[in-house]
């Protein structure tokens, strides 16, 4: 049987899934997932590549980081960033598919 088939379990999934689509509905962190996801990268990096503080760069990782959107790696003093797991990039591989649909005559309201 499947966790998700007792209700109590399948309204804990959901409150997950919904937190995690509201995280990625920020644009900001939205592109700051998209920029650890071909190799783990550091703060810096992401923070230049998107014209962003570093400090607010971290704000947003910490936050990404609780949520297992991604994952963090010590190497010497600096801190790389890159996508949880396949989950991730397949989640937004997917999304950007969907949105590149040809709408098939219908309207966007």
């Amino acid at each position: 049987m499947n966790k998700l088939d007792h209700p109590e379990h399948l309204d804990h999934a959901v409150d997950q899934v919904a937190d995690l689509f509201h995280l990625l509905g920020d644009p900001t962190r939205l592109r700051i997932v998209l920029a650890c996801l071909a190799q783990p990268t550091p703060v810096g990096e992401i923070a230049a590549a998107l014209d962003l503080s570093s400090s607010l760069v971290s704000h947003h990782l910490r936050l990404l980081r609780a949520a297992r959107i991604v994952k963090a790696e010590r190497q010497g003093k600096q801190v790389f960033y890159a996508a949880a797991d396949a989950h991730i990039g397949t989640l937004l591989a997917t999304m950007f598919e969907h949105v590149a649909e040809p709408t098939n005559g219908l309207h966007a309201a």
